[in-house]
C-alpha cells in the first residue's frame, strides 16, 4: 500500500483475477463472480474448509496453501471460462472424430482432464524456463571460463531466472486477454484496499485506490525468486562434484532436482514475508515489498467500472460475518 493510502485494517481477504471475473476468499466463505455474455453477474458462493494445522505451522503452511491455492485458482480460472461463453463453440468447426471419442468416453469429465493436463504442462513448462534453463545455462558458461566462478552460481541463476521471469510476464501482458485479466487482478486490488480503508465498497470509493498491494501474487513470486537466491547460496548444491558427474545434462538435472526438493523451504520463508508484508507497513516491509510492487505494474492494469462491479459482487459475500475476525 502505498504512503497515501495508509490501511485502517489488514485484512485476511484475498482473491484471483479470472477470465471475465473474480474469485475472493475470506475467513469462512469464498465466492467468484463472473461477467455472462448478456451482461448480467454470475456469483457462486461455497464454505471453506476449517484449518488444519499445518494450514497454520510457520514456514510449513507457505507450501501447503500455496499449492491449494494454485488449485482452487485453476479450477475456478476454467468455471469462469465456462460460464462467460469463452468455451462457447458458436461458429467454429464441427468437432473431429477425436474430440467426439474422448466426449463419448469421458463425458463430464472430460473438463477436468484437460484441466490436470494443462495443469501438468504449465508446471513442466515452469521448471524448464525458471529451474532447468538457468542452470543449463550457467554450467555451459562455466565450462568455457577459465576461472572459478562458483561462488557466484546461485546469484548469476537467480538474477537469469528473475530476467527470464520478467521478460515472460512483460511478454503475456501484450496478449489482448490477458490484459482484460490483468484489469480484473487491478479490480480485485482496489476493491480489497477500499474495504482495509473502511469505506462502503461503491464503484465511485473503489476506483480512488490503488490497483498494488503488497499480499499478492505477484509479489509472492518475486520474494520467492529473491529468497532462493539467498538459500541456494547457503545451500551447498553440488551434485557434479559429490558424486563425480561429467555430463553436462545430467548434472543439471541433479541439480534441478535437488533445487525442487528446497523448494518448499523457499515457499515457506517467501510466505511468511508476504504475510509480514500484509499485516504492517513501515520501512523494512516496504523495501522488501518494493520489487513485487513494482512487478505488479505489469500484472495489474486499472478496471473499467464494469470490472469493479465484478470484483465488488465477489468480496460481498465472504466479508466477514458477526464474530468472526478477518484480520492477519
Amino acid at each position: 500500500m502505498s504512503n497515501k493510502e495508509k490501511c485502517c485494517k489488514m485484512t485476511r481477504i484475498g482473491g484471483q483475477a479470472l477470465i471475465e471475473g473474480i474469485m475472493m476468499k475470506g475467513v469462512s466463505k469464498a465466492a467468484m463472480a463472473v461477467r455472462l455474455k448478456d451482461g448480467g453477474i454470475d456469483v457462486e458462493e461455497w464454505d471453506l474448509k476449517p484449518h488444519k494445522w499445518y494450514n497454520k505451522a510457520p514456514f510449513i503452511r507457505g507450501s501447503i496453501n500455496f499449492i491449494t491455492s494454485m488449485i482452487e485458482g485453476y479450477s475456478c480460472m476454467m468455471k469462469s471460462a465456462e460460464k462467460s461463453g469463452m468455451l462457447d463453440e458458436d461458429g467454429e468447426e464441427p468437432p473431429s472424430k477425436f474430440e467426439k471419442w474422448l466426449d463419448e468416453k469421458l463425458g463430464d469429465k472430460l473438463t477436468g482432464v484437460i484441466m490436470a493436463i494443462a495443469m501438468v504442462i504449465s508446471v513442466a513448462l515452469a521448471v524448464f524456463l525458471f529451474a532447468f534453463l538457468p542452470t543449463l545455462i550457467y554450467d555451459l558458461i562455466e565450462k568455457v571460463v577459465p576461472a572459478d566462478i562458483s561462488v557466484w552460481q546461485s546469484t548469476f541463476e537467480g538474477i537469469l531466472r528473475m530476467i527470464l521471469f520478467v521478460s515472460y510476464m512483460a511478454v503475456v501482458a501484450q496478449m489482448k486477454d490477458i490484459r482484460r485479466t490483468y484489469e480484473y487482478h487491478g479490480a480485485e486490488h482496489k476493491t480489497i484496499a477500499c474495504y482495509e480503508a473502511n469505506e462502503e465498497l461503491t464503484v465511485e470509493n473503489v476506483k480512488k485506490h490503488t490497483r498494488f498491494h503488497p499480499r499478492c501474487g505477484t509479489s509472492f513470486i518475486i520474494l520467492s525468486l529473491l529468497v532462493s537466491i539467498l538459500v541456494y547460496t547457503i545451500v551447498p548444491i553440488k551434485p557434479a562434484e559429490w558424486w563425480g558427474i561429467d555430463n553436462t545434462i545430467l548434472a543439471t538435472l541433479a541439480r534441478v532436482g535437488i533445487k525442487l526438493l528446497l523448494l518448499p523451504v523457499v515457499v515457506g520463508i517467501a510466505y511468511e514475508l508476504i504475510r509480514i508484508a500484509g499485516r504492517h507497513n513501515n520501512v523494512i516491509t516496504r523495501i522488501f515489498s518494493a520489487p513485487g510492487l513494482w512487478m505488479q505494474r505489469l500484472t495489474t492494469r486499472e478496471p473499467d467500472d464494469k470490472q469493479i462491479e465484478i470484483a465488488i459482487a465477489a468480496v460481498t459475500p465472504v466479508l466477514p460475518k458477526e464474530g468472526e475476525d478477518d484480520r492477519w
